[in-house]
């Protein structure tokens, strides 16, 4: 994850270099429940609207999470499927509440409504993040559900009212580019607290919809203008939160738009993003799914790294004893084609390896989804005959 909004704070107040501080455990993202009221089409888990067997029973997420605490996770992400539809929803965070973790909802707003939100209000959650695809008409084609956008705004609304930080999570394909803008002024005007681009994962309906991923051009485009307007609420003093996800080249791009804009900061800012470091799946991020499988991160589905009801998640986290645990707690990661060559790695850490290993069928080869051209990496000719 790529905190925009932290390095435009650090463009406005540079702050001296401090030792890096890697979080006890890592972020957990949990889904809880596989089943949904949408089928939307870049779900990376699948999800219909019907109950999937074999799901943890409420007890066995009850060990889990004292597990989790054990470890010292500090976040908990609870999603879906669509959370909500999970019958202890409500008892699953508030106990996570009550034992201290960060605890995040991740819903696609549906069914958020006047019959739950003073449950959802009681809880506490420190941040409910809804999902919306585009503005209305595309949101509804993407979400394969008439209405789907209004009830979204809806229960964004009725979250707003009661004061519970929510924002907006939005999944950049090259069908959904142009309602980019068109939302960044939607927070606007509703005043939402966070805007949160995901870059598509080559994961689950995303992997079959692969060829409508956004072009590199486009995905730059995007960039700028989420740079543009982050840049335009820090020096209006405006408490607002931009985080992109899926493309560490984020960091670099970020590198390069300062270079232009403000190139006295430059090596101030680079020094902050190497610390940053990129990439952190199977590190800082970790996913349970609705089974009880651990993986290194949400795109990560179509590979375990063991079971919560067989290993307690510490255990398995631990374990460098599977070559893709291991090759993903390396530092530096080994890491080849024109990531291995970039002259930027140290800041993005060679980008996300799921999306190598769907493409390639080699976890450790180069991100296609890189959108940075070989001058600006580095990358000569010669080099790439070479390799």
């Amino acid at each position: 994850m790529f905190r925009i909004s932290q390095f435009m704070q650090e463009i406005a107040q540079p702050a001296p270099l401090g030792i890096k501080r890697n979080p006890p455990g890592p972020v957990v993202i949990w889904n809880l429940i596989r089943r949904c009221n949408l089928t939307c089409k870049h779900c990376y888990s699948i999800s219909a609207d019907k109950d999937f067997p074999g799901e943890l029973s409420t007890e066995e997420v009850f060990g889990t999470m004292d597990d989790l605490k054990r470890f010292r996770v500090p976040v908990l992400i609870l999603s879906g499927g669509e959370p909500l539809l999970h019958p202890d929803i409500f008892e699953i965070s508030r106990r996570a509440k009550e034992m201290g973790f960060y605890v995040g909802l991740s819903s696609n707003g549906t069914l958020i409504d006047e019959s739950n939100i003073e449950r959802i209000a009681a809880v506490g959650y420190d941040y409910v993040g809804v999902s919306l695809d585009g503005i209305k008409e595309t949101h509804d084609k993407f979400r394969r559900m008439a209405g789907a956008f209004d009830k979204s705004m809806h229960g964004i609304r009725l979250c707003k009212a009661r004061g519970i930080k929510v924002g907006i999570r939005f999944t950049l394909t090259q069908d959904n580019a142009h309602d980019l803008p068109g939302l960044l002024r939607l927070m606007e005007k509703e005043g939402l607290d966070k805007f949160y681009l995901s870059h598509l994962n080559y994961a689950g309906r995303g992997n079959k919809n692969r060829k409508n991923d956004v072009f590199h051009q486009a995905t730059r485009q995007a960039m700028d203008l989420l740079f543009d307007t982050c840049w335009q609420y820090q020096q209006q003093g405006k408490p607002r939160e931009f985080v992109t996800g899926n493309n560490d080249a984020d960091g670099v791009y970020l590198l390069l738009w300062v270079r232009r804009n403000f190139p006295h900061l430059e090596d101030h800012i680079r020094a902050k993003l190497e610390q940053w470091g990129g990439n952190s799946s199977g590190v800082n991020v970790a996913n349970i799914d609705n089974l009880g499988n651990v993986h290194p991160d949400t795109m990560w589905w179509n590979y375990n790294l063991g079971n919560v009801r067989e290993r307690p998640f510490s255990a398995i986290w631990a374990d460098t004893s599977d070559p893709i645990m291991a090759g993903l707690k390396a530092h530096p990661r080994k890491v080849g084609g024109r990531c291995g060559e970039c002259r930027y790695f140290n800041i993005c850490g060679g980008n996300t390896r799921v999306r190598a290993w769907q493409v390639s069928g080699d976890p450790w080869a180069e991100d296609p989804a890189c959108y940075l051209d070989d001058d600006e990496i580095g990358i000569t000719d010669s080099i790439m005959t070479e390799g």
